[in-house]
């Protein structure tokens, strides 16, 4: 079974290129200010522009956005997929989705089977589901904060759209993480990083290398 990837948190050209040479499937930039990983509309333009022909989705991680937010950066950097990443309401998704005629993705923090059961009012709302961990207590930010979360919880549970898993990530635990949560899709961010917020090539092409075989 093939395993789609998402290497998110892009902040420049060369690594786009090497993480579409590597195999992935989906490409992210970070549009949040606290993140480290925070790029402008200009600089995400340019991480996009390398994906050319190839068969790679661009996602544009937004949190809590208005719509003047979302649409100064789709007037410059072309998104295939929102990633909404706060705590947007099941209404405010299906609000973004009509007004800018595109897909979404929403992020949802998982801790216990509780969570998981709550995130299915987004299920069959949102266009795909990403379930990441709960950050912890006093973070500036609700993901990439290199943290997992019980994979096991979402082992045989059955959603209307496709998922994809997130949180702390690794070229070290992500097979682990598959077998564990049943998923057909992983994001990894600080996973594949030098240092927070820069990309290592090694690890983007090590980590592709894992999922894929």
């Amino acid at each position: 079974m093939s395993i789609a990837v998402k290497i998110c948190g892009l902040k420049t050209p060369e690594d786009a290129h090497i993480a579409i040479q590597a195999g992935a499937d989906l490409l992210g930039c970070v549009f949040f200010p606290p993140s480290p990983r925070h790029v402008s509309a200009e600089q995400a333009a340019e991480v996009f522009d390398m994906v050319g022909d190839a068969d790679v989705l661009k996602v544009g991680l937004f949190v809590n956005p208005s719509d003047d937010e979302l649409m100064s950066v789709l007037n410059q950097a072309r998104l295939d997929l929102i990633q909404l990443h706060g705590d947007e309401s099941p209404e405010r998704v299906e609000e973004v989705r009509q007004t800018f005629g595109l897909p979404v993705m929403k992020a949802l923090p998982i801790e216990t089977t509780e969570d998981v059961e709550k995130a299915r009012t987004y299920d069959g709302v949102a266009d795909r589901l990403l379930f990441d961990a709960k950050p912890p207590k006093g973070a500036t930010r609700p993901g990439g904060n290199a943290i997992a979360f019980d994979w096991s919880l979402l082992r045989d549970t059955q959603w209307t759209v496709p998922w994809m898993l997130a949180g702390g990530l690794t070229v070290d635990n992500v097979l682990d993480a598959v077998k564990q949560s049943g998923c057909k899709a992983v994001d990894v961010s600080s996973g594949v990083e030098a240092e927070k917020g820069v990309k290592s090539p090694e690890l983007i092409e090590a980590f592709l290398k894992a999922v894929k075989g």
